[in-house]
């Protein structure tokens, strides 16, 4: 009894530390996704969760939260000034839809 109690809250650790880890993951996801759909200029490049961005800016939550999201687990993009974006992703920021945006792709 005692060792299925230890594993118990040992397994309870663990998954509170994998979504911790989720949550991060989530939101440098959201920051990219944000970036690129307000197209400021920048690096932004996502594998399999990890993620690298270089401009851009976090999403600003204030009056409500950034509710998009990137739908794929791969990609880069570019995004230069005036608003010319190339990019690998294809589909919608929004997280009902995720059909094609027609933006330009390498």
């Amino acid at each position: 009894m005692l060792e299925t109690t230890n594993l118990r809250n040992i397994s309870k650790k663990f998954a509170i530390a994998r979504n911790s880890a989720s949550f991060k993951e989530n939101e440098a996801m959201r920051a990219i996704a944000y970036s690129m759909d307000l197209l400021l200029p920048g690096l932004y490049i996502w594998l399999f969760g990890f993620s690298f961005r270089i401009g851009g800016n976090v999403p600003d939550d204030i009056p409500y939260k950034y509710p998009s999201k990137i739908h794929t687990n791969t990609g880069i993009a570019l995004v230069l000034p005036g608003y010319r974006i190339d990019t690998t992703y294809q589909g919608s920021y929004d997280p009902k839809q995720t059909s094609n945006t027609g933006s330009n792709s390498f």
